[in-house]
């Protein structure tokens, strides 16, 4: 390799290096730009063995400036690339992008329409999050329709209806108007026999093996022909429960030849032994498949913009079938990837979680392990936040994903300046105290609010420390309110030193509590219970109430025990 080849490798290098530093207000990384680089300059392939090694030597040089400096430098080498980037952030300020077509609409109506087979897991929350983001973008219109028209597979929970709105509430949304399906089979049957009439539904007797073969290869059902009188007659049959699950459907009439085999003479409505557990809808048998009640309901709620799962395109070309039929406009669309959420041992499942309660191994919906917005609630973690970090991902088509670390800052931010600082030592070491110090301990209440006061915490004959924080011999540490300490013949003796020792940075300082008057605290986190002591005035706090516990982080107490003597308070983050 010439010099001159080496001297262009190594600038694009920096370019691309420092392209990727600002966008991202991080570190380059070689991995991440090598992609760029050899697109943007193909004659560098027959090179790639040597590559990587030249720009890990820029990329360490980038690393080493400031924000400020790599993006001056940036802006020397390449302004229009810089340009851009300025220009997505200003657009990434509106989390969300304009919803297709909203101006032709004389109003945005959308819907959230969740299964009620539990209360929501941290994942549901995207759909309220970004619908209720939109209603008030647009000053529109949403519902929450409950899809329970599956008995069966995905019988609805009972108590699911009411858990899923306090979900929705605690995200700080308020649908226009409530709907359950299983009120409206009435309106799929009236929608089914106008099907019907059209010629656009047929009703099936054969096996799922059967059609499946048929439709595989493209062949019509032999049902298919029925005169409308016939499939009317036995659809009656189906309505009025005269048919066992399995032995009648009713399809949409569609193209058996279309090269999507799943959009070929879909089911529409399906027999189910299985009584509904709501009373209302308990006689019914006959019931629709969630892609004819969705199409049906979306049409007459007047939805404009329906938001869901990119693994679901084939339901809105199932829907346009019936759509053409009755001569209806389909309502726009917009498609978007999973989200992934870290920070979970527990599969982010609605089974999952509802197995795992059941078999004792969480406590329940609102456990601290759950990964649900009841746990995340209890834990003291506001709607806001999760709202916010929701509405963040957009709605791309590719697959995002979120990191809880995301809606611990926003939570942070939320109610960092409100919340007092208590001391909560973990699992901690007794130490006795000698020497002359002060009686009482008084640090800040909150270190930015002089004007709260102080906390008042008794100083004993002994004190808690975590165990990393216990110093070495002849080592001093400086508790923190109450003064410098020498660890000396396993006790702490008070030094009387001056706050210039901590300033100066030869004295570490810690939190502690003291050893008799402390409250016993059971701290529930993700990760299992904690106990450990607090200082006094935790004893004394309401329930719900916030605390920052100095040093370990942000928690919501839960009840004051006295059977077990012990403050119980959920963890909510660092």
């Amino acid at each position: 390799m010439n010099d001159e080849l080496r001297e262009r490798i190594e600038r694009e290098a920096e370019k691309h290096a420092l392209l990727n530093a600002v966008k991202h207000e991080s570190d380059a990384d070689v991995g991440a730009i090598m992609g760029p680089l050899m697109g943007d300059n193909p004659d560098f392939r027959e090179h790639g063995d040597e590559i990587p090694g030249i720009a890990g030597g820029v990329i360490g040089q980038v690393n080493d400036l400031s924000y400020e400096e790599k993006r001056e430098r940036l802006e020397d080498l390449a302004p229009e690339e810089l340009a851009e980037i300025e220009a997505e952030d200003e657009e990434d300020e509106h989390d969300l992008p304009d919803l297709p077509n909203a101006d032709e609409y004389d109003e945005i109506r959308m819907r959230v329409a969740p299964n009620p087979n539990g209360p929501w897991h941290v994942g549901h929350a995207r759909m309220p999050a970004v619908i209720g983001s939109y209603k008030e973008r647009y000053d529109g219109w949403f519902c929450v329709r409950f899809d329970d028209t599956d008995p069966e597979t995905k019988r609805p929970d009972m108590e699911a209806y009411d858990a899923i709105l306090e979900d929705l509430d605690y995200l700080g949304f308020e649908p226009d108007a409530t709907y359950k399906a299983s009120d409206r089979l009435e309106t799929y049957y009236d929608h089914a026999r106008e099907l019907i009439d059209l010629g656009g539904a047929y009703t099936c007797s054969c096996s799922g093996e059967e059609f499946s073969e048929l439709k595989n290869s493209g062949e019509a059902c032999p049902h298919r022909q029925k005169d409308a009188e016939t499939v009317r007659e036995e659809f009656e049959a189906m309505v009025d429960g005269e048919y066992s699950s399995g032995e009648m459907v009713l399809r949409v009439k569609t193209d058996i030849e279309h090269k999507n085999p799943a959009l070929r003479d879909w089911v529409a409505f399906r027999m189910i032994d299985t009584p509904h557990p709501r009373e209302e809808a308990s006689d019914y048998r006959c019931w629709p498949m969630l892609d004819f009640q969705s199409g049906v309901d979306d049409h007459l709620l007047e939805i404009s913009h329906i938001i869901r799962g990119i693994d679901l395109q084939d339901s809105a070309k199932r829907q346009q079938f019936v759509y053409d039929y009755f001569g209806w406009d389909y309502p726009e669309v917009v498609h978007w990837g999973h989200v992934q959420i870290d920070a979970y041992d527990v599969k982010m499942s609605t089974s999952t979680i509802t197995k795992l309660i059941e078999q004792g191994e969480l406590d329940g919906w609102d456990d601290p392990r759950a990964p649900t917005l009841k746990s995340l609630r209890r834990r003291g973690i506001r709607g806001e936040a999760i709202v916010e970090a929701m509405a963040g991902l957009g709605t791309s088509t590719s697959d995002v994903d979120l990191a809880m670390s995301s809606i611990y800052a926003n939570n942070r931010d939320l109610i960092d300046e409100e919340t007092d600082r208590r001391f909560f030592v973990r699992e901690g070491n007794q130490l006795p105290v000698s020497g002359d110090p002060p009686a009482e301990a008084n640090p800040p209440l909150h270190p930015n609010h002089e004007e709260r006061g102080v906390r008042e915490i008794p100083v004993s004959d002994s004190v808690m420390l975590e165990p990393e924080d216990v110093p070495e011999a002849d080592e001093r540490i400086w508790l923190k309110g109450l003064g410098c300490f020498r660890y000396a013949e396993g006790a702490l003796e008070y030094t009387a030193d001056d706050i210039d020792v901590v300033r100066e940075g030869e004295v570490d300082v810690v939190h502690w509590a003291p050893a008799t008057e402390s409250v016993a605290v059971r701290m529930r986190t993700p990760d299992g219970d904690v106990r450990g002591h607090a200082e006094p005035g935790v004893g004394d706090l309401e329930s719900d109430e916030m605390v920052q516990f100095e040093r370990v982080g942000f928690a919501r107490i839960d009840r004051h025990d006295d059977e077990e003597e012990e403050t119980v308070v959920y963890y909510a983050h660092p």
